[in-house]
């Protein structure tokens, strides 16, 4: 049974690691695990950067997602992003990325000052790709485009 539930400060240490073995395995990235575990527990000290959400089995957290929010003043009301998305290798494919993102959505629906969910995936993780247009979503609105600080 899968329990979908808002983590707590306690399952901070679960979700730093999750966050440095997604840079590994998608963009081939070496993060400073002590850089990600501050980051993810400014997360938890301060509400207005966003809420984790996980998912456990048997006890154990098997996948986590970071939400963001973003102002539009189009719908005058958030969007909610889902970032940070992970999900222990041995779970995938199983239909646990649905489950959370269906928590989310159940959220977004029940609460009128939100108005959709939006997500940036790599365009070559194709089976994320595929994960996501089940759910519902598409990319065929927006590109998303960036600047990163080198720093």
């Amino acid at each position: 049974m899968i329990i979908i539930r808002k983590a707590l400060p306690g399952d901070s240490l679960k979700i730093a690691g999750f966050q440095v073995e997604m840079a590994r395995e998608t963009e081939n990235l070496d993060l400073d695990a002590a850089v990600v575990r501050k980051g993810v527990d400014a997360v938890f000290a301060d509400k207005s950067k966003g809420s984790y959400y996980i998912a456990e089995s048997g006890g154990f957290v098997i996948a986590s997602l970071l939400t963001t929010y973003e102002w539009s003043d189009w719908r005058n009301g958030m969007i909610v992003w889902l970032q940070s998305v992970y999900v222990l290798p041995e779970f995938r494919k199983k239909g646990i990325f649905n489950e959370l993102f269906m928590y989310i959505k159940q959220m977004v629906e029940a609460d009128p000052t939100y108005f959709g969910i939006r997500l940036y995936v790599d365009n070559t993780n194709e089976q994320a790709i595929q994960v996501y247009r089940k759910c519902g979503m598409d990319g065929d609105h927006y590109r998303l485009f960036e600047w990163m600080s080198p720093g």
